[in-house]
C-alpha cells in the first residue's frame, strides 16, 4: 500500500507543520469539524463496551484549535489535548474552556505511562515522526488502549473539487490504498470512512486556501497566484457568486491502531 501524500523528510515535515504555529483564530473559524459518526466508529469496541463516557481518557495529540477535541468533549469523554503551538491551545481553551491543554508533541507528550484508554491524531499525523510518536503512544496507552487517526480529505471524486484541490495545492489528498506509517509497537486493526459536506461560499474556499501549510509556507508571489486561479475557477470558469453557498464535500478517514 501506499504511504502517506507526498513523502516528506523530517527538516521539511518541521517547516511546512511549523507553519501551523500563528495564526490559530484564523484557522478555528475556516477549518471544518469531525462529523459524530467518524467517532462513534472509533470508540466502538468491546473493550469499552458498558463504561460510561466519562470513564474512558484519552488525548487528542496535535489538537491544534480543537476541531476534533470538541467532537471527543461532545462525546463525553476525559479529553486532554497537547499541541506544541502555544497559539493553537490559547485558541482551543476559548472554545473548550473545560478541557485541559498542555504544550508537547506526539513524539513528547509529557503525558503519564499507561495512563490513557486511547490517543488520537486528526489531521496530524503527517506531521510527526511515525516510529517515535509510535514508541510514545505505546507508553502512554494501557495495555487495552489504542490510537485513533484521522484525515479530513476534501472528496476529490467530485470533479470541480478535484480542481479546488490542484490550485490551492491540498497537500492531504490521500493516495488511493493509503495507510498510515506506524512504528513497531503499534498495528493498524480497522479502517472506517465517513461521507459527508459542509456549506462554504466562495470566499469561504478562498480564506480555506489561505489556512493551508502550502499557502502559508509561500513567497507573496506564489499566494497571489494561487488566489488569482482560485478566483478565476470560482467565479469565471464555474459561473458563481459571491455569498452563494456551496456545499464542499468530504470524506473523513479513520484508522485504528493497537498496541502490537
Amino acid at each position: 500500500m501506499a504511504s502517506s501524500g507526498p513523502k516528506l523528510d523530517g527538516l521539511r515535515r518541521r517547516q511546512l507543520g511549523g507553519s501551523y504555529r500563528t495564526g490559530a483564530e484564523h484557522y478555528d473559524r475556516i477549518r471544518p469539524g469531525y462529523p459524530n459518526d467518524a467517532v462513534d466508529w472509533l470508540f466502538d469496541i468491546p473493550s469499552l463496551a458498558g463504561r460510561p463516557a466519562a470513564s474512558v481518557s484519552v488525548a487528542d495529540i496535535g489538537a491544534g484549535t480543537g476541531k476534533y477535541t470538541a467532537a471527543l468533549a461532545s462525546a463525553g469523554f476525559a479529553v486532554r489535548a497537547v499541541d506544541p503551538s502555544a497559539d493553537m491551545l490559547a485558541q482551543l481553551s476559548r472554545s473548550l474552556p473545560n478541557v485541559p491543554a498542555v504544550q508537547g508533541t506526539a513524539e513528547h507528550t509529557g503525558l503519564p505511562d499507561s495512563s490513557l484508554d486511547a490517543v488520537t491524531v486528526a489531521q496530524a499525523w503527517h506531521w510527526c515522526d511515525p516510529v517515535a510518536s509510535a514508541r510514545e503512544f505505546s507508553r502512554i496507552l494501557a495495555p487495552h488502549g489504542f490510537a485513533g487517526l484521522v484525515w479530513n480529505q476534501l472528496d476529490v471524486s467530485v470533479p470541480w473539487v478535484h480542481r479546488f484541490s490542484r490550485i490551492i495545492h491540498a497537500g492531504d489528498v490521500l493516495r488511493p490504498g493509503f495507510r498510515p506509517e506506524l512504528g513497531p509497537e503499534l498495528k493498524l486493526q480497522e479502517f472506517h470512512t465517513t461521507s459527508w459536506s459542509v456549506a462554504m461560499t466562495p470566499e469561504d474556499l478562498a480564506e480555506l486556501a489561505q489556512s493551508r501549510a502550502y499557502y502559508l509556507s509561500a513567497p507573496e508571489t506564489t499566494r497571489a497566484k494561487v488566489l488569482a486561479n482560485l478566483s478565476w475557477y470560482l467565479y469565471e470558469h464555474l459561473g458563481h457568486v459571491p455569498g452563494e453557498e456551496l456545499q464542499l464535500p468530504y470524506l473523513t478517514f479513520t484508522w485504528r491502531a493497537v498496541r502490537a
